[in-house]
């Protein structure tokens, strides 16, 4: 991992009680923090030098030898106009479809979930950094607004975009199972602008003890971030927390650095730096796997409640351990996934677009800046198709479930459940 971060420095490498309430509050500014990152952070240093093999083509060696440092400040600007661009992009697809947003109701979507276009939709609204911005007491009055939703519709487009967009403020910032206000380094929203300095960082560190602890860092935000939107239905004990903290970090990090240690001494200096381009991208896969599964998987001891299609627990008190396993793997899986974009994407711009690579031959002490403002971009949107794949609230076949759950009937029809549904978590 030394050697990537070599290739990388180089350049190579609250209630309503008037009617002005009703509006979506402007957010407040909050102080910006870099003491997380996520999952993006353990593959930038592998991402930085893939795309560093493609810009190297275009950057003279002499040249490149110059640059004795990462340029900290214009990569930190870049990481915030990565933010920025991924805000846009959430800001863009939201007005564009504001003529066109449906009826209000709090047990559907503002989006059609049916189909990938409308959970990647929902999920880059729910990404947007901007929703960081917004005060816990902006968001429990939206949460009160939505709450209050059948007294002020009016039947109007307009509120019904407002009461879509006082859910999504909400939604970001309070957990949908408790209510409990996720920390904003831990919020979906807070993915992309936390991880913007800890991926300057992880670039910019020369040693394997800086390294280390970067990947700590990143580590840890990826084990809390799948805590705190996990599905919280059941109790998770302190100890049994602990130990999936400790397991998961510690696994992800013998992944992350044990396969690359042994390359580096088994194999020759200028073969190792080769190999370690082809194995950088599955050790990440793993590694953000490991990590997110190991968080999870109490959930399967415990189980997870299974609800009708508006969301009412079919059967209080009990759980589903099939739903709850079904729930963790695909979280699992979209982790795993969520690696490739973020991995290819950047050395494949840096490589095949040529003004891009004719400015980095010009500017080759621009390639850690352009770098990390298109691994955040990648990142930003990267995320919210990688958790598109599987919708969010699922659907568990009646047979399929515990024999708990077998002819069970709405009380309301009298008619056998058919089909149940559980929350996945993000």
């Amino acid at each position: 991992m030394t050697i990537l971060c070599r290739i990388s420095r180089n350049g190579v490498a609250s209630s309503l009680k008037s009617a002005s309430a009703l509006r979506i509050p402007r957010p407040h500014s909050a102080p910006f923090r870099s003491k997380s990152a996520t999952p993006v952070a353990a593959t930038a240093q592998a991402s930085a030098a893939n795309a560093g093999k493609a810009a190297s083509k275009t950057v003279s060696e002499s040249t490149a030898s110059n640059e004795s440092s990462v340029p900290v400040a214009k990569s930190l600007a870049a990481a915030l106009a990565g933010i920025a661009t991924v805000s846009g992009v959430a800001t863009a697809i939201e007005q564009s479809t504001a003529g066109d947003v449906p009826p209000f109701d709090p047990n559907s979507q503002r989006f059609d979930q049916s189909n990938f276009a409308g959970r990647f939709s929902r999920m880059l609204l729910a990404c947007d950094p901007r929703l960081i911005l917004y005060t816990e007491e902006q968001a429990r009055a939206s949460a009160a607004l939505v709450a209050d939703y059948k007294n002020v519709q009016d039947g109007t487009k307009e509120m019904d975009r407002t009461l879509w967009e006082a859910r999504r403020i909400s939604e970001a910032a309070l957990h949908p199972d408790t209510g409990d206000l996720i920390p904003r380094p831990f919020r979906m929203s807070g993915y992309v602008p936390y991880n913007g300095p800890v991926a300057v960082a992880m670039v910019a560190s020369s040693s394997t003890p800086l390294l280390l602890f970067w990947a700590w860092v990143n580590q840890s935000q990826n084990a809390l971030v799948n805590y705190f939107n996990r599905n919280a239905a059941s109790e998770m004990a302190n100890e049994t927390l602990a130990k999936s903290y400790a397991a998961a970090v510690g696994s992800a990090l013998t992944v992350a650095f044990g396969l690359a240690t042994f390359i580096q001494k088994r194999y020759p200096a200028e073969q190792a730096k080769q190999l370690l381009r082809y194995v950088a991208f599955p050790s990440s896969v793993a590694a953000s796997s490991l990590n997110c599964y190991i968080v999870r998987s109490p959930e399967i001891d415990s189980g997870i409640p299974l609800t009708n299609e508006k969301g009412e627990n079919v059967l209080e008190g009990e759980t589903s351990q099939e739903a709850a396993k079904r729930g963790v793997h695909s979280t699992t899986a979209s982790r795993a996934i969520l690696q490739a974009p973020v991995y290819f994407l950047p050395p494949a711009l840096l490589g095949t677009v040529g003004p891009l690579k004719s400015y980095l031959a010009k500017n080759p002490g621009m390639v850690v800046p352009v770098t990390t403002y298109l691994l955040l971009v990648s990142f930003g949107v990267g995320l919210p198709a990688t958790v598109g794949i599987f919708p969010q609230i699922c659907e568990l076949k009646a047979d399929e479930a515990e024999e708990k759950f077998h002819h069970l009937r709405d009380p309301k029809t009298n008619k056998p459940y058919e089909v149940y549904y559980y929350n996945k978590g993000l």
